[in-house]
């Protein structure tokens, strides 16, 4: 499995809409859309999991594309520091 970040997504995302769209490239085993703690509300970023090659292809393909009028930035998620 591979975990992509994605970023610069519409703060009214669902990840309805996000699993679908990535499903294009393969089966989407998670998505997480990250959220204010304190308030709730959507930060515009998330991580959609995917097996490696499959996600491989939506990255290549998604990146700099646009969804819900903003240009996503779709990269391989890095481990926490």
């Amino acid at each position: 499995m591979k975990r992509l970040y994605v970023g610069n997504l519409p703060f009214s995302s669902k990840e309805e809409e996000v699993r679908e769209l990535f499903s294009q490239f393969g089966e989407v085993t998670d998505v997480n859309l990250i959220k204010d703690r304190q308030t709730g509300r959507p930060r515009g970023f998330g991580f959609v999991e995917m097996k490696k090659e499959d996600a491989q292809k939506a990255m290549e393909s998604l990146d700099g594309t646009e969804f819900g009028g903003r240009r996503l930035r779709v990269n391989e998620a890095r481990a926490r520091r």
